[in-house]
């Protein structure tokens, strides 16, 4: 028990974290809200997809005051350290406190959006809090695709204006957020006709702090693929190799923190000094943004015959192509990331390579302008190109009302004006705005870092300010 206030919110986030939800997998999540909310005689739908509504009535005296839909999602990004042993299908997020913050033990933590999921728990238990008429909206599998959001059918939920609670900044508001899309590269792979007997190694990148690739992406933190790419074309013209395979990062919206590739090698003493200069050298370009980078060298057994050497190039030109990192700035909030791609997984199988890329932007043209740029060196590189229909952004409304309550509350109850701003990052508002047009709605949440890796955390005075501040406008809400 982690014993931390307020009680009911962390009671249901350690409820949360010991049932496994990575996306797609949110049934048991889902049967959970629902027997809370039977538990406190509450009425709840859920939907074919698994989206479920749980309603509360308003308490007394507050009957007449507009209904509010309070969302979060129930999946979570599922990430761990290679050397961790989790199986995140059947085994519980194992929680500790970390001086001021809550983290899990060599995973993900999931308070995105675990918190939100918790918040709307405690909310249906809570006695003290004072609200009108409340519809908890919990998505699924938003993720790796914001799936549950765009599912979500007219009538399922009838209010219309909306506190979103998946933004990971205390004191800020947020108002906007990017679109987004994937781009699939995909190679048929040449191998050799028979597998080599020359010692074959596992190269491993590994130490990176990886990250959300939207919130995350502008701090030019280490991604492990292009680091391997740049380490074995290195090493190319004076230490002559055979490629097998070449693998890494696990998640569509995450900076790849871990990246391998199996070779076929003589001497391995000079790929060792290699390996150790070549992280030198990449440590001094990362600084002090992600210093604990590894460059590792195992023995191997390969799988596969290596591929023939004018594939092998041609992999890792792509790989040396392929853009990653902010490509705009946004021209009218400062410090805001306009347009950007993720470089994100590459998986190796006997027959292909693939190469999954994501793109975001707060501006549908440079969406399309991004991820051609992704599609053409693909096509360059005689990969089949393949493209998702993406998702929409969210256009900011500064005359907004649920805005201005919540601007005036957060003066009210802090004393200090909250920060306006929009998210390089996909919130389901976009989402949920073309599903219900007229949606009047603020993203709002507590201090959380990191998230999307093994090193998320949760700040845990910042939950307890945020719900505080959370029933605060419940209570003011007309």
């Amino acid at each position: 028990m982690l014993n931390l206030k307020p009680a009911l919110l962390w009671k249901y986030f350690e409820a949360v974290s010991a049932i496994p939800r990575c996306s797609g997998n949110e049934k048991a999540v889902g049967d959970y809200v629902l027997s809370v909310a039977k538990a406190h005689g509450l009425k709840a739908d859920r939907d074919p997809i698994g989206n479920v509504v749980v309603r509360k009535p308003a308490t007394s005296g507050r009957e007449r005051v507009a209904p509010l839909i309070l969302q979060g999602h129930l999946d979570m990004v599922c990430e761990k350290n290679s050397d961790v042993k989790h199986d995140f299908c059947k085994d519980p997020i194992r929680l500790r406190v970390d001086g001021p913050y809550v983290k899990a033990t060599g995973t993900s933590l999931g308070a995105d959006n675990g918190i939100a999921v918790a918040t709307c728990l405690a909310l249906m238990e809570d006695r003290e809090v004072q609200h009108g008429p409340l519809e908890m909206l919990f998505t699924v599998d938003e993720e790796t695709g914001l799936n549950g959001a765009f599912n979500l059918q007219p009538g399922f939920v009838k209010a219309k204006r909306m506190l979103n609670l998946d933004t990971e900044e205390e004191g800020a508001v947020y108002v906007g957020c990017a679109g987004g899309r994937d781009t699939l590269l995909t190679l048929k792979a040449k191998r050799e006709a028979a597998r080599s007997r020359v010692p074959a190694f596992k190269i491993v990148i590994k130490g990176l702090r990886g990250g959300h690739s939207g919130v995350d992406i502008h701090e030019q933190r280490g991604n492990a693929l292009l680091i391997l790419v740049r380490f074995l074309r290195s090493i190319r013209a004076d230490l002559p190799f055979k490629l097998v395979s070449l693998d890494g990062g696990s998640k569509r919206n995450a900076i790849a923190r871990e990246a391998s590739a199996v070779l076929h090698l003589k001497d391995d003493m000079k790929l060792k000094t290699a390996a150790r200069r070549f992280e030198s050298s990449i440590k001094i370009e990362l600084g002090k943004v992600d210093p604990g980078l590894q460059i590792v060298v195992e023995k191997a057994k390969p799988q596969f015959p290596p591929f023939d050497a004018k594939f092998a190039d041609k992999v890792l030109a792509l790989g040396a192509a392929l853009p990653h990192g902010v490509l705009k700035m946004s021209q009218e909030i400062p410090g805001l990331v306009e347009t950007s791609t993720n470089f994100a997984i590459a998986a190796t199988t006997e027959k292909t390579v693939e190469i999954a890329t994501s793109q975001r932007s707060s501006s549908a043209t440079q969406i399309k302008w991004a991820a051609g740029m992704v599609a053409g060196v693909g096509f360059l590189a005689g990969a089949k190109v393949a493209a998702s229909s993406g998702y929409p952004g969210w256009k900011p409304d500064l005359d907004s009302p649920i805005l201005k309550v919540v601007v005036e509350e957060h003066k009210k109850h802090f004393g200090t004006q909250p920060a306006i701003k929009a998210i390089h990052a996909g919130l389901e508002c976009g989402i949920i705005g073309e599903r219900y047009p007229g949606m009047d709605m603020v993203s709002i949440g507590p201090l959380q870092e990191n998230v999307h890796s093994p090193d998320e955390r949760v700040h845990i005075e910042s939950v307890g300010r945020f719900y505080e501040f959370l029933k605060t406008i419940l209570k003011d809400l007309v």
